[in-house]
């Protein structure tokens, strides 16, 4: 029974990396039940410092990170709108969308599942995609996989968020375009990727599609 259950997760988590690697544009599909939202929640990034670095795109990144974190030092918004994510996953997830009196300044989507979930922070500046943020939490079992279904599937491990595998994606726009896409995995391997343009219209698209939960 525990091979069976282990082998069923597996095949779960590399059909969720691989469509996540694809980029598929349709991220909420590879997501699950919004009762993850129920006990735990990924925190938004707010002040946390950008790190990233590349020395031939300094200059070009600096009013990219300026921005990401003026907005972000915000601390009274003129509107913020709260819409459910829904249709295109059974399981659904959640967006808020923030405005000053310059009008939309970020959009923050929450996707929830049974084996992770994610957060997808948009920035923006002079009305175009600047900066977006993606954090990923793959869990080590399924959220509702207590003590009791551990012992049952003569297991050694049960949900444990704090077990997650945790994966950052920083995409840096210009005048629409990505710039640079900076990737850390598990410990903190950084890699710049190579699937700018295809990165660049999923991610585009999907916010597209979260601008008219707002309408």
């Amino acid at each position: 029974m525990k091979k069976r259950f282990l082998h069923g997760v597996f095949i779960i988590l590399i059909s969720w990396g691989s469509v996540y690697a694809q980029k598929s544009g349709d991220q909420a599909s590879v997501f699950f039940t919004t009762k993850a939202q129920d006990t735990v929640k990924i925190g938004e990034t707010f002040n946390e410092k950008d790190t990233t670095g590349s020395k031939s795109l300094k200059n070009r990144i600096k009013p990219i990170q300026a921005n990401f974190k003026s907005i972000n030092s915000t601390t009274k918004w003129t509107s913020v709108k709260k819409k459910n994510i829904e249709g295109e996953s059974a399981e659904g997830g959640e967006a808020a969308f923030y405005y000053t009196d310059k009008g939309l300044e970020k959009v923050i989507a929450r996707h929830y599942g049974e084996m992770g979930q994610m957060l997808i922070e948009y920035y923006l500046l002079n009305g175009q995609l600047s900066f977006v943020f993606e954090k990923e939490y793959r869990y080590n079992r399924p959220f509702f996989y207590d003590t009791k279904a551990m012992k049952e599937n003569n297991d050694t491990e049960a949900f444990d968020f704090n077990k997650s595998e945790v994966i950052t994606t920083r995409n840096y726009f210009e005048n629409g375009n990505i710039i640079m896409i900076n990737n850390t995995a598990g410990r903190g391997f950084n890699i710049d990727a190579d699937y700018p343009s295809e990165q660049e219209k999923n991610l585009t698209e999907s916010f597209k599609k979260l601008l008219k939960l707002a309408e």
